[in-house]
Order: structure tokens, then C-alpha cells, then sequence
């Protein structure tokens, strides 16, 4: 363990130093962008000056800044829809009027859930006595109980029993056994590629009462995980596919529409260690023997029972209002395009990690481009700084933003840039949409790998992966890149340090913890901001978009081989086949055409169109993989490459064809291979649509 660095993060700049580095910046600045004023600069120049911005923009890093702004963001908790919530949207919104930039701010009416009461308590023996069993953090003073936010309210009084991680195997792995869940109190871990929605709605098949989810760990075993249960999408529920403006359409409570995105049985998030004495005391029999070898609880029998549980949970759901809080930057050549850079605020304790180290890392981000603008730095598009308010309760801010402007994303939007829990711990982790590849790779060549001494981050992310970047996609539904890429189809970015930290939605995730254990000299704090800053400097600056479908093309390919091993010989793939060679086709067109175009060291009128056009085929060539049916089962998620499937654990691609594949009960077998069938013709005509994008000219 690091010792916490309190003389370094807690010291203050003196006035003179802080007067010579703003003296070293003007003078860097002055060289750096006292360019000549042309409103049509060569190609050469413009990289040339972009590579002096990214350069002044990487000189005004400062650990102790971001350390200062997250311990202002962390001094109280600030749930969504509570007035500390609102607090931290006014420090926020106050930063960047401070700073000189345009701020705005769009506040929704959506429902919110909190908790009223709850208890448990245990007989470990017939007869025995009652022994209540604690369910929230020691010395919690101001953070909401444990709790999972709508839940429904509830009583049970039932005999508890385990099933590993709530999967489907693990139930006919139960039911092999002779063992029935059925009306008992479920005891489930964290993992298996589920979220908690997902658990519940499982346990609710399979008859079960309630459902009690506990994390696993070493340490902090007395932190209670706090989340939404929600399903089957993101958003208010009151408002599926429009924004919750005022005075707009909103559904009732009891609407059929609202009633199925909420479970029927209660849940609670339980710590570890609660955990332990209620699954050690079980009898029945053996846990399994594949459950085993990753189990670190006390648990040697599945029951159920002979423990009894005594459950109540009482929660209200609450109309709230929330708010989104915005800065942007004009862009000076092309104003309506417009770069995205996206954290949200709201956070179920204090928020240390999550998320309010990328909100630290966004208000740090801000500051330097308003040193970089008052050093005469204008981006050539317009770069919005987005601050998202309840996305703990399921992506509510950013998602109701994007239905209400998705026709301007549609048609406006270059990329969105998000960043979540900016630093968890140790190794740097990003995903993307293919056709940003390229970029991510050449940009965290420029920055400092924050854990090794001269070598860039790109040098050690590689070498922790085995020689590949190992750049994952964004199929989850577990930030807030999800409307934008799952629902409007906008080229996106989510980038973190760490990953699985101990404290995650606990009252133990404050700013002590990320000082002590995940980034003490705030290091890896300044390599996040570094990246995501460059990756919006060149999305906004470059003349010609720097997006790389072939990457896109290959990865497809990839798709359709990894795809031919999971299904039946009488699925014919080759509509994917011919539709994939043409999107390679028009990804080759379009990436000769773009490095044509960056030689060309004379700009003029035409040749200005000539790029704008092509920009445009680049930035809209995502939305071709949109279906306008959206996935069966699940109409607002759109994106039939990329989106929820609920064989997430062989396919993170593909979600449609995913999930007929696995989803298809009750019928025959012909119907079951004709489904399959179908879903692959929508993935190849989407496919077939993003490359007429490409290309864009007709048939």
C-alpha cells in the first residue's frame, strides 16, 4: 500500500508560483497559437498548430488541481433528486461560469426511488432466537441506507437459500440437486455477467420470494452495494423514448408500460460479511462442485434453510426533478458539428471513484481549455462539456437528453466522449466503436504512463495485454455512452483507470479511500484527463474527421467467424458474408480518400466541400447500423451491432441474432432456425447501410 500522500495533494500553490506558471503558459501560448489568422489554413499547418495545442493542453496537467476538486465534490453524498444533488450541480455549473465558458443547463421531471424502511433478521436455528442483521455501513452519517432503487415494497418471512450468481445454470444446477427456490429468500453474489436487474428478474421466475445480493471481497466487507433494479431499458420510466420535459406527456404509474420495467419481488443489496453468517449457518446440500473454485464466502451448503429470514422493505417511488449541467466551446469553422465529452454527477454515497473522479477529471478539463481560449485557441467544431445528474437510476440524464435532441445527433453529433469512474485502481481500460481505434491508439502514445517512468501509457497498456491493445466495445448498458451509441448511433469513447474496486456504490467510496488506495498522488487522475482531452482536441480540430472504418470492417469480419462456430450448418451466413465485403469495400474508399485529402497542402473552396462531404459519410456511417425496430423484446435499443443481449457471456456483438439464438422457447425448431435467419438479414442490411453511408451515393 502507497502511503497517502497528505504534504503533496493538501498544499496550496503559492501565489508567485502559481504567477510564474501562468507566465510560462503565455509565453508557450504566444509561440504556440500566434499563428497567422487564416480562415482556411493549409494541412500542414494545422497539424502543425493542433500539435502545439496538445502540447500546452498536456503542460497544464495538475494532480493537486484535480485532487482540490475532488475533495470539494466529495465532502457531503449527493444522490440524484436530494438538494446536496442539486449543491453539486451549482459547484459545477459555478465552475465553468467561473472560467468564462457558456453554460446552460436541462432539468427533466422523472421518477426517482428511495428508501422509507427496511430490516432482516435471522433464526440460524428452529426455535432459536431472532438476531436482527445490520444493513448499512457503521457510522454512515448522511448516506442513503442500502438499498436497490425500485424494488418493490415488501414482507417475507421464508427459509434462505444460495445460487451462486442467480444465473440460469445456476438454478438447474439447484434443480439437479432436488433443490426448489421456489418461495425461499435467494442469496446470490456479485458476478456472472448479470446485473441486478437481471438477478431479480430471475429469482422472480423461478418463484422466489426475495433476492438478497451480496459482493465478495477481502476488505471492506462491511460495504452494502447500492443500484437500481430497473429493467428492460434505460431512462425515466415514465417517459419511454421522449424526454420528461415540463408539462409533457408522462404515463401513469400503473400504465402497463411502467409496471413491467419494475420487479415484483424485493430485493436488498446485503455486505459480505452479513452475507457470510447467513450462508455459513445453511444446511441441504453441497454447493456445487464448479461454484467452488471462485467462492471467498464462508458457504458450504446451498439449503434451503434451516435459516429462516424475516425481510421487509418499504420504498417510495418520487416524481424529481434533475438536471443537466453543460459548457460549451463555439466551434469557429464548423459550429454545427458538435464533439461530445460526457461524466455524470449524481452518486449513491460520496462518490469518491464513482463517478466523481471523471467529474474531477471533466471540471479539470474545462480549465485547461479556457487557458488554451484565452490564449487564442478556438476549436475548429463546437466542443460541449456535459455534466449527466441520475445516472445511477439508469442512464435518466443523458437519456432523456438524447431523446430530446436526437434528431440534431443524428445529423450534428461527431463523437461522445464518456468517462465514468475516471480511476478505480491500477491499469488503464477503454472501449470504443471501432472506427475510433486508430485514434485511441495514437493519443495515449502522447501521454505519460502515470505508473512507469518514461515510457508513454500506450507502451504499458499494450505490454499488460499481451501485445494487443485489447480495446473492448460498448454492448454493456452501464454508463452513459449507451443512449448515445445503443439509441442515436454516435461514434463513442468510454475510457477508465481500474477496474472491480472494493468500495463501488458503498459509503466507503469517499475521497480518503481514493487518496489511500487508488490513485495517491493523483497521477493516473492527470493520465485519464490527458487522454480524453487529446481525443477531443483532435475530433474537434482535425480537418478531416480521424475515423477509420477498415478497423470497422475487420472487426465485423471477426464477428461473422466467431459467429459460424455458434450456430446451426442450416443457418446460411452468407448475406453477412457479401454485406461485410461491401462494407470493407467502401471503408477502403473512404480511408484512401481521407489520407488523399490530408496531402493536399492548398485548401480552397472546393476542396473544403470535398471535406466536409467526406466528414459527413464519416460521422454518419454509425447510424447505419440502427434498425428502426429496435431489438425484439427491447424497440429502444436500436443498434444491431452493438447492444444488451441476454448471451452476453458467448456474444457481446450481434445482440439481435444473440438473443434469438438463445430466447427461442415454446417453438419449433424450424421456427427457432427461422428466427435466427431473420436476425441475421437485418444485421446484413445494416451493415449494407452503414457502407451506403460510407460511400454516400445511391443505388
Amino acid at each position: 500500500m502507497m502511503p497517502k500522500p497528505v504534504n503533496v495533494l493538501a498544499t496550496k500553490p503559492s501565489p508567485l508560483s502559481t504567477m510564474v506558471v501562468v507566465l510560462i503558459l503565455c509565453i508557450l501560448g504566444f509561440y504556440a497559437l500566434h499563428f497567422p489568422h487564416s480562415s482556411t489554413p493549409s494541412s500542414s499547418s494545422s497539424s502543425q498548430n493542433l500539435s502545439q495545442v496538445e502540447k500546452l493542453f498536456l503542460s497544464a496537467s495538475s494532480n493537486s488541481t484535480i485532487s482540490s476538486y475532488l475533495r470539494a465534490l466529495t465532502l457531503h453524498p449527493h444522490l440524484a433528486g436530494t438538494k446536496p444533488g442539486s449543491d453539486v450541480a451549482s459547484y459545477v455549473l459555478n465552475h465553468f461560469t467561473s472560467l468564462g465558458l457558456k453554460t446552460h443547463t436541462a432539468t427533466y421531471t422523472t421518477l426517482l426511488s428511495f428508501p422509507v424502511h427496511s430490516s432482516l433478521s435471522a433464526h440460524f436455528s428452529e426455535g432459536g432466537p431472532s438476531v436482527s442483521l445490520r444493513l448499512t455501513e457503521p457510522a454512515a452519517a448522511g448516506v442513503v441506507q442500502a438499498y436497490h432503487a425500485y424494488s418493490p415494497s415488501g414482507a417475507v418471512q421464508a427459509r434462505a437459500v444460495f445460487a451462486n450468481y442467480g444465473r440460469e445454470r445456476d438454478y438447474r444446477a439447484l434443480g439437479a440437486m432436488g433443490v426448489n427456490v421456489s418461495g425461499c429468500v435467494v442469496v446470490v453474489r456479485k458476478g456472472g455477467e448479470m446485473g441486478r436487474g437481471t438477478v431479480v428478474e430471475r429469482a422472480e421466475a423461478h418463484g422466489a420470494a426475495a433476492v438478497l445480493v451480496y459482493g465478495e471481497g477481502d476488505t471492506w466487507r462491511k460495504g452494502f452495494e447500492r443500484g437500481h433494479v430497473m429493467r428492460g431499458g434505460i431512462g425515466d420510466p415514465l417517459t419511454p423514448g421522449w424526454a420528461g420535459v415540463e408539462g409533457g406527456e408522462t404515463l401513469g404509474l400503473e400504465d402497463r408500460e411502467v409496471l413491467k420495467r419494475f420487479p415484483k419481488i424485493p430485493s436488498m443489496p446485503l455486505s459480505a460479511e452479513v452475507a457470510d453468517s447467513i450462508l455459513s449457518s445453511l444446511g441441504g446440500a453441497p454447493v456445487p462442485l464448479q461454484w467452488r473454485g471462485t467462492l471467498r464466502s464462508k458457504v458450504r451448503h446451498v439449503g434451503p434453510g434451516p435459516t429462516i429470514l424475516n425481510f421487509t422493505y418499504q420504498g417510495e417511488k418520487k416524481v424529481a426533478n434533475i438536471e443537466n449541467v453543460f459548457a460549451v466551446i463555439k466551434g469557429s469553422e464548423e459550429p454545427d458539428r458538435y464533439v461530445l465529452l460526457g461524466n455524470h454527477r449524481d452518486a449513491w454515497t460520496y462518490g469518491a471513484v464513482d463517478p466523481s473522479s471523471g467529474t474531477a477529471a471533466l471540471l479539470d478539463i474545462a480549465r485547461r481549455f479556457s487557458v488554451l481560449l484565452g490564449l487564442g485557441w478556438k476549436p475548429r467544431r463546437t466542443i460541449i462539456l456535459c455534466s449527466w445528474d441520475a445516472e445511477e437510476f439508469g442512464m435518466i440524464g443523458s437519456t432523456e437528453w438524447v431523446e430530446q435532441n436526437l434528431l440534431n445527433l443524428a445529423s450534428k453529433a461527431v463523437a461522445y466522449l464518456n468517462v465514468d469512474c475516471a480511476v478505480q485502481g491500477p491499469g488503464f481500460f477503454v472501449g470504443s466503436t471501432p472506427q475510433l481505434d486508430s485514434l485511441i491508439l495514437e493519443v495515449t502514445k502522447k501521454v505519460k504512463d502515470p505508473d512507469s517512468e518514461g515510457v508513454s501509457l500506450y507502451e504499458n497498456w499494450v505490454a499488460a495485454s499481451a501485445g494487443s491493445n485489447n480495446i473492448q466495445r460498448l454492448s454493456g448498458v452501464d454508463s452513459d455512452f449507451a443512449p448515445f451509441v445503443q439509441h442515436a448511433g454516435v461514434p463513442s469513447i468510454d475510457m477508465y483507470y481500474g477496474r472491480d474496486f472494493p468500495v463501488y456504490h458503498t459509503a466507503f467510496d469517499s475521497y480518503n479511500w481514493m487518496a489511500e488506495y487508488a490513485d495517491p498522488f493523483f497521477h493516473r487522475h492527470v493520465a485519464v484527463t490527458g487522454v480524453w482531452g487529446l481525443l477531443a482536441l483532435h475530433l474537434a480540430g482535425d480537418p478531416i474527421l480521424p475515423f477509420n472504418y477498415v478497423s470497422y470492417a475487420n472487426e465485423l469480419q471477426l464477428y461473422k467467424n466467431m459467429l459460424s462456430n455458434l450456430v446451426d450448418q442450416k443457418i446460411s451466413l452468407h448475406p453477412l458474408t457479401l454485406s461485410i465485403e461491401e462494407f470493407a469495400s467502401a471503408a477502403k474508399e473512404a480511408d484512401d480518400e481521407s489520407k488523399k485529402l490530408r496531402l493536399q497542402e492548398t485548401e480552397g473552396c472546393v476542396l473544403d466541400i470535398k471535406k466536409r462531404a467526406l466528414n459527413d459519410r464519416l460521422m454518419l456511417a454509425e447510424k447505419g447500423f440502427l434498425d428502426a425496430d429496435g431489438l425484439q423484446g427491447k424497440q429502444w435499443f436500436k443498434h444491431l451491432v452493438y447492444g444488451p443481449s441476454s448471451n452476453n457471456e458467448r456474444l457481446n456483438f450481434f445482440p439481435g441474432i444473440s438473443d434469438s439464438i438463445t430466447g427461442s422457447t415454446g417453438v419449433t425448431e424450424t421456427e427457432r432456425l427461422a428466427s435466427i435467419q431473420h436476425e441475421i438479414w437485418r444485421v446484413a442490411r445494416a451493415i449494407r447501410r452503414a457502407a451506403s453511408a460510407l460511400t454516400g451515393e445511391f443505388t
